[in-house]
């Protein structure tokens, strides 16, 4: 995959467009939702044995708004598993506008028995419409506690919050990830979008969603923190 140089940090927020943009995009989270799709087996392949699955919960991010499919963060980790002979299939579960509470309810969609590492990228619509904290920690508590009861690992992505409801609420906001990892023992990506928030070459007109070159950076964020959890629960 494609290196960059290191770039200097942007300040800790997304910009003030944040909020009108991603709280547009996707409708919110109070129409109808529809399951993931994934591909399933046609009627004449029920005796092939089902692959392990990497779910990755999130919102427009993870769906890829604005991008091809195949240029989505979850479709480039695919295509890394497949060029290194991991037999494992990811399933995008991104849906634009979700926040912590849709994901929560949508959660039993997503999760079968095929599924051995869910990860959690939700919290930015939170953020956006200055939703309580205290709930989002909530609903991303309940998300970890009914992954780990099924015995998979969870791997949380950490989100920024813009500066539009206060720097008290972003700093308690950025807080919640790394609390959460350390109460329910799982693996913490500090931030999702590290590398690519703030940098406009590396994002859409909006600002806000990873354009094709970004959405790369992300996966290859993803990627290394993801690759060791692979091989706890794999084999090739």
């Amino acid at each position: 995959m494609t290196k960059r140089a290191t770039r200097a940090r942007p300040g800790r927020w997304l910009g003030p467009v944040l909020l009108a943009t991603l709280a547009a995009c996707g409708g919110g989270s109070g129409g109808p939702r529809q399951a993931p799709a994934t591909s399933r087996p046609g009627p004449f392949d029920t005796a092939a044995p089902a692959r392990p699955k990497i779910v990755m919960l999130g919102d427009s991010l993870t769906a890829g708004l604005g991008l091809l499919q195949s240029q989505a963060y979850p479709a480039l980790v695919q295509q890394r598993l497949d060029q290194l002979g991991y037999d494992v299939e990811v399933v995008n579960a991104g849906v634009s506008g979700d926040t912590t509470a849709g994901g929560l309810r949508r959660l039993d969609w997503v999760l079968d028995d095929q599924v051995r590492i869910l990860v959690v990228a939700l919290g930015g619509n939170d953020a956006l419409r200055g939703l309580s904290i205290d709930a989002m920690k909530q609903n991303l508590a309940g998300i970890i506690e009914r992954a780990q009861a099924r015995g998979v690992a969870v791997l949380l992505a950490g989100m920024e919050a813009p500066p539009n409801f206060g720097q008290q609420y972003a700093a308690r906001f950025r807080q919640v990830y790394p609390e959460l990892a350390r109460e329910h023992h799982v693996t913490l990506l500090p931030f999702l979008l590290a590398g690519v928030a703030g940098y406009p070459d590396l994002n859409q007109a909006d600002g806000i969603h990873p354009n094709a070159e970004g959405a790369q950076i992300v996966a290859d964020t993803v990627w290394r923190v993801l690759q060791p959890m692979v091989d706890n629960v794999t084999e090739r």
